[in-house]
């Protein structure tokens, strides 16, 4: 169930509105664990700036999308409940898998790794108990900037680069993965 391009709303949002989000994001995880005894999977975009609802990231979402469902159906994984929804912060997905945390971390992982856009996917692994896995779990640095060799983290705290070149760097990504996918 892709996402309609055309219709983000390209609005730029705040950090109050953010962190809203964030709350409610957990919210919904958490009653998701509480009617499914299955490991969730929360995916969003990491998007640079106050726009985070555009064409763009809907269209690095519906790659991920693709992706996620092909590694969860190639692992044998069955998918429970999955819903995607389209908010001004972002889009998002709730996947619930019938699968271990663990070894699910560890493919979306893979996932993220062998793609041009993984970089900008942001998977959680959420296990029945609540326990968010993270990369640091699994020994992973923390993800690098889109630009440079610094951590995302860093480079996004100090606003190293101007917003146009990690923009125009997203574009080149989504090239990179539709020429990869046609091939």
């Amino acid at each position: 169930m892709p996402l309609y391009v055309t219709s983000a709303t390209g609005a730029a949002i705040g950090v109050e509105a953010l962190l809203a989000s964030r709350d409610a994001r957990r919210a919904r995880q958490q009653d998701w664990l509480a009617r499914e005894a299955s490991t969730l999977i929360s995916f969003t975009v990491l998007a640079p700036g106050p726009v985070k609802d555009s064409p763009l990231t809907r269209c690095i979402f519906n790659h991920g999308m693709r992706a996620l469902r092909q590694r969860l159906a190639g692992s044998g994984w069955e998918i429970l409940r999955q819903h995607c929804v389209a908010l001004p912060t972002g889009p998002e997905g709730l996947l619930a898998v019938s699968a271990p945390a663990e070894p699910v971390k560890r493919a979306l992982i893979a996932l993220e790794q062998a793609s041009p856009l993984g970089r900008l996917w942001d998977f959680d692994a959420i296990a029945p108990t609540g326990v968010l896995l993270s990369r640091r779990d699994f020994g992973l640095p923390a993800r690098a900037c889109l630009l440079c060799q610094q951590t995302a983290a860093v480079c996004a705290r100090n606003r190293s680069h101007p917003l146009t070149e990690l923009l125009h760097q997203m574009n080149l990504l989504l090239q990179q993965a539709n020429i990869s996918t046609h091939h």
